[in-house]
């Protein structure tokens, strides 16, 4: 075979493979496939002719990945969908080389016991980079793959779910160190190494503070569905609330842009918000979609009780093409073959705690349920419930909204707070301070439901100490570059 034909075969089943660990998230959530679905990815690379030809087979892998998990950006961004994964699937190109260097024959104890350190961090380092904002942000960080299994993401109340995600990784070389190694020694080593990494969560679950008690709060999730015009969708979103009047909630959450109006322009409105909060007996967390009286269009929470706004929130990380264009002078021809934003939202100036009765709540809209550190700076602030809302509209029936949905079980353990998302169309849900799910809305439900929502909370660790997973990757990424460039001058490889 020509090596031309070796290098597309190998691209061809390195795209196949790095799509793999994909079906390990909502909608598939078969979460156990993290554990070991990188393995074929990992070997292809190990197998690869040369450090470069690894780099390059890690690339395509994670672009293979990113084309799976997000298929239905086409649909925001069409044609631009093909060069994102390819730019993404780049940040994998150090991950390659080290994973070629480390794992190539021969395989001893050494470079395996380097490999389940160096290689996770390298994979971490890539998620860290690939989850800046103006990049898109955190979504599908391999950790968030557990968000449907509260003992094995326990350990995102360590180090966030960068850790969780660092484990996975670690074990998936493990496993892959004990596929190649030919003594039983090495697979001794490397078989015990995966084993703690799977580990972690479920001691941590097991063995860690509880989160401490508190009361219930009872939360009504309004899923109106995907209605396009905004008067019959507030109309929908009024009618739901007032049948649970008799039920006694606590707080009724509304999804994103369910109300088309600025209050502040529509009185008239506001009033009528107030007046059905008080039928109700609860306050409304509503989400106006709407250009405000000093101009400009934000996405703002505002919370409303029988007396009229308590304060409000202003979306502040807006999604690149959804949302806003960047460098619309350069992409502002993407609105004309996809749904990319025509006019870019404004952002407002950072998190903020509203009160609900004696509850502290802390409300981010949307996409904002895939950044740690907001969830942190809420939990900093106060807040005693974070409470998500979302849309998802534009991506009716795919992957997007369960995975969306699935995000703030994620945060509520990395916090311990419990979470909450209402999405206008699906998938709502709830979550305790320990991830576990109390309630989910399928994107198919239209209605109302209420959830008793326990209001313990803990001080995790991962809330204390901060991105300390992030540094120490970084920090051992760098060493690991230091320690090869004096190979490169005639040191050796670890043994």
């Amino acid at each position: 075979m020509s090596p031309c034909r070796q290098r597309v075969r190998g691209w061809a089943a390195s795209l196949a493979a790095g799509a793999l660990p994909a079906l390990a998230f909502p909608a598939p959530s078969w979460w156990w496939l993290a554990w070991f679905g990188v393995v074929p990815l990992l070997l292809l690379v190990r197998a690869a002719p040369s450090a470069w030809q690894a780099s390059v087979r890690a690339w395509w892998g994670l672009g293979g990945f990113v084309l799976m998990n997000q298929y239905w950006l086409v649909t925001s961004i069409g044609p631009l969908l093909a060069p994102l994964a390819v730019g993404f699937g780049a940040l994998w190109l150090p991950w390659g080389w080290f994973a070629h260097r480390l794992l190539a024959a021969p395989a001893t104890v050494g470079r395996t016991a380097a490999a389940v350190v160096v290689l996770p961090s390298a994979w971490v380092a890539a998620e860290a980079v690939r989850s800046l904002p103006w990049l898109g942000g955190p979504w599908a960080s391999l950790g968030a793959s557990q968000s449907g299994q509260p003992v094995t993401l326990a350990s995102a109340s360590l180090g966030g779910v960068w850790l969780t995600s660092f484990l996975l990784v670690a074990c998936n070389t493990a496993i892959g160190a004990a596929i190649v190694h030919r003594e039983v020694s090495g697979r001794l080593v490397a078989v015990a190494a995966a084993l703690t990494c799977a580990a972690v969560g479920p001691l941590w679950y097991l063995l860690g503070p509880a989160p401490a008690g508190g009361s219930t709060l009872r939360v009504a999730l309004v899923q109106p569905g995907d209605i396009a015009d905004s008067d019959a969708r507030l109309a929908a979103s009024e009618a739901l609330t007032a049948a649970v009047a008799g039920q006694r909630p606590d707080l009724v959450v509304w999804g994103e842009s369910s109300v088309g109006q600025d209050l502040v322009s529509h009185p008239e409105l506001l009033a009528r918000l107030a007046e059905l909060s008080r039928r109700v007996g609860a306050d409304l967390l509503v989400n106006v979609d709407a250009p405000a009286p000093g101009g400009g269009i934000y996405k703002s929470a505002v919370l409303i009780s029988e007396h009229g706004s308590l304060g409000c929130y202003r979306k502040t990380r807006l999604v690149p093409f959804g949302e806003y264009v960047p460098l619309r002078t350069l992409f502002g021809w993407a609105t004309r073959h996809s749904k990319a934003a025509g006019e870019d939202r404004q952002r407002g100036t950072g998190p903020v705690v509203l009160h609900a009765g004696a509850v502290s709540i802390g409300p981010l809209i949307s996409y904002e349920a895939t950044f740690s550190d907001l969830a942190r700076r809420e939990a900093a602030l106060g807040a005693g419930l974070l409470v998500y809302q979302s849309s998802t509209s534009s991506f009716q029936g795919s992957w997007a909204q369960p995975q969306l949905a699935a995000q703030p079980a994620v945060r509520a353990v990395e916090v311990g707070r419990p979470a909450v998302h209402a999405g206008l169309s699906g998938d709502s849900s709830a979550f305790d301070a320990r991830g576990r799910r109390l309630a989910w809305l399928p994107s198919g439900f239209r209605g109302v439901a209420v959830v008793g929502v326990p209001l313990g909370s803990s001080a995790t660790p991962y809330q204390r100490l901060g991105d300390w997973v992030l540094v120490a990757a970084f920090v051992i990424v760098g060493v690991a570059v230091f320690r090869w460039h004096r190979v490169a001058r005639g040191d050796t490889l670890p043994e």
